[in-house]
């Protein structure tokens, strides 16, 4: 998670307060005082943070507060309320129309990730159903269409560029005019970055905006340089009408903090956060959720719409099956496939509630993902028998020759084999006893639905099938059942309260 390091001592300094017997002035102090440093650390602007602690101060008042308060609530609000004003410029970010041309021009200094980030750009709207595309106006830096090539080629996205052609505004011109002509939704223009600010830069840039009219002009902003990028994006928004602002390598640099409220103070709204060197290594900038996530209290709506992007309400077939209790091996390469789709684990942990910002580690993160690619390689090399039967798992015990064939057709030992189909046995058994719980599949809140003691036991069952870290990290069995009541409450729309301290 970004800026990992600044959430753990901001939810520290505000455990203090849970420690504390009496709230008085000195808890609060003490608290505002590590908070402040956590910031300075991460690079904030000192006039910022001061802003903060006087605001957070204005607003509890010991003398005049009312003896039922809960005074530990009141200053936990204050303080994520102004931790939102902080990244928060108060814009509404643009919004592309579907089922018309979008043309969405990039700008920035060259080494601040443009290129990767317009492909990271094009795969996240591909990925949620756009027709999207990419072209190369960058004719100042060597290699810029070769690497943009590469990226759009790996992602499976249609680009234009030239290798002849020197002048930008008619790359740009040409590749707008065929991309629209071919009903792209999603038009996505790379453009030449300089060393530092030049007037060749920005007199380019101007002629490639009047061009294409744009739709939408994005300013690509290196999160390493901290505090500078305020003079930086006005620099750009000065000479170009720079509407939104997108984030890179934000991956836990200590000056991410400085980037995110000095872009904030020239009221452009960031609507993405680059944080690694892969194509999903992208995340939407939301503030309420990303503080949120910030101090460990995760972001259900967020987990909801990555589920919901899944459309799994749509597949009726599986509804059906789980409700009778039953599960094949198909249905788990399946549930795999759902899991490989909703993004980096990293970014899914982080949403939950109660999980630490650095739970999952790259490494971890890279070997489960190469684990999980494993596992279908295996499945890919069973028959239509093997993956639809409801007796998968006997199959094999009845027929140890299929291990063998599946394991030769893989590349896998017979073990490696064996570890799967042990491990859809306790899926298959937790999805009959699921499926033996009257309710649990009806819509409408699963408390009144379902009988209490039957929902502890399968918790239970949950808890032996979980990781003992990762059940350890949620609060063992109280913080998963915590975290169930939480995420069926956000898919019954109930978000209501999901910002709010005082339920906590």
């Amino acid at each position: 998670m970004v800026l990992a390091d600044l959430g753990r001592k901001i939810t520290s300094a505000l455990k203090s307060l849970s420690n504390a017997t009496i709230i008085n002035e000195e808890v609060l102090n003490g608290m505002l005082k590590e908070i402040c440093a956590a910031l300075l650390e991460a690079d904030v602007n000192i006039r910022l943070v001061k802003q903060l602690r006087e605001n957070v101060r204005s607003v509890i008042d010991f003398d005049e507060m009312a003896g039922g308060l809960n005074k530990r609530r009141m200053i936990q609000s204050a303080v994520f309320k102004e931790l939102v004003k902080l990244i928060d410029p108060g814009v509404k970010a643009w919004q592309p129309s579907k089922g018309r041309n979008n043309v969405i021009m990039f700008v920035g200094l060259q080494g601040s990730g443009k290129t990767t980030t317009c492909t990271k750009l094009a795969y996240y709207y591909q990925r949620k159903g756009w027709k999207t595309c990419l072209i190369c106006a960058d004719t100042f830096r060597a290699g810029a269409f070769d690497q943009l090539k590469q990226n759009a080629t790996k992602a499976r996205i249609p680009f234009y560029g030239s290798y002849t052609e020197i002048d930008p505004v008619v790359i740009a011109q040409e590749g707008v005019e065929k991309f629209k002509a071919e009903n792209f939704e999603i038009i996505i223009v790379d453009t030449s970055g300089r060393h530092k600010q030049q007037d060749s830069l920005f007199e380019e840039m101007l002629q490639v905006e009047q061009a294409i009219k744009p739709d939408n002009i994005i300013f690509v902003m290196d999160a390493t340089i901290g505090q500078a990028c305020e003079s930086q994006a006005k620099a750009f928004k000065d000479k170009v009408d720079v509407a939104s602002v997108i984030i890179t390598k934000l991956d836990g640099h200590a000056k991410g903090g400085g980037a995110l409220s000095a872009v904030a103070a020239t009221k452009s709204p960031v609507i993405f956060i680059g944080t690694g060197e892969h194509t999903d290594d992208f995340e939407p900038f939301k503030v309420q959720p990303f503080v949120s996530k910030l101090l460990g209290m995760g972001d259900i709506e967020g987990l909801i719409d990555k589920v919901n992007e899944l459309k799994l309400d749509d597949n009726e077939e599986l509804m059906k099956k789980l409700k009778h209790g039953q599960f094949t091996l198909r249905d788990m390469y399946e549930q795999f496939q759902n899991i490989m789709k909703m993004g980096p684990f990293s970014q899914i942990m982080g949403m939950i509630p109660g999980f630490s910002s650095d739970f999952m580690t790259k490494g971890s993160e890279q070997e489960s993902m190469a684990r999980l690619k494993k596992l279908m390689t295996i499945m890919d090399s069973m028959n239509d028998q093997e993956l639809d039967s409801l007796e998968g798992e006997k199959l094999f015990s009845r027929c140890p020759g299929r291990a063998t064939r599946v394991a030769r057709g893989a590349g896998v030992s017979i073990r490696e084999v064996n570890e799967l189909l042990t491990q859809y046995k306790k899926f298959a058994q937790m999805v009959k006893k699921m499926g033996g719980i009257k309710g649990l599949f009806k819509g409408g809140d699963m408390n009144r639905n379902v009988n209490q003691g039957q929902i502890t036991k399968l918790n239970q069952q949950m808890a032996k099938m979980m990781d003992p870290r990762v059940l350890q990290q949620m609060g063992g069995m109280q913080g998963l059942q915590s975290m169930m009541r939480q995420f069926q409450q956000g898919a019954t729309g109930k978000f209501g309260n999901m910002f709010n301290f005082t339920d906590r």
